[in-house]
């Protein structure tokens, strides 16, 4: 099995479990504070990470390529944004519903590298997009 594929699964495996834990979390708070503590707490984690790999020096590279810190900050923005629509919409809704939906982020995403990137999307992949929508749509409304 290729690394890619082990890690998009243990993606997969760790975004659900996002939901479920934020749905249970949220019961009697605020979905934007929960947010942030979460926000803090996986930043902590994240830079724990770095210093444990011995990566702290490369962050001065990141910070040294203003157009990359640019766009890198507009993806940690865009990412905040997702996280603080997501928990509200979990704190309202049903998992089973909000978590298909979430997943048109993939649709979205396609759409976008072919219309800003020239990606070309090969005719079953275009017909899988198709079907990550109805799918996504026949779950949450259905």
């Amino acid at each position: 099995m290729s690394t890619w594929l082990i890690y998009a699964l243990l993606s997969a495996l760790t975004a659900s479990l996002v939901a479920i834990f934020g749905k249970i979390g949220l019961q009697h708070l605020d979905a934007n504070s929960a947010t942030a503590v979460r926000s803090v707490v996986m930043a902590l984690f994240l830079v724990g990470v770095v210093v444990v790999q011995g990566k702290m020096s490369l962050v001065s590279d990141i910070l040294a390529d203003k157009k990359a810190l640019a766009f890198i900050l507009l993806s940690g923005v865009a990412g905040a944004l997702s996280w603080l629509f997501y928990f509200m919409a979990i704190k309202s809704g049903n998992v089973s519903q909000v978590a298909p939906i979430d997943k048109l982020s993939v649709v979205f995403a396609v759409v976008m590298a072919v219309l800003l990137f020239g990606e070309k999307v090969a005719r079953v992949a275009g017909a899988g997009v198709v079907l990550i929508t109805a799918g996504a749509l026949m779950v949450a409304l259905g």
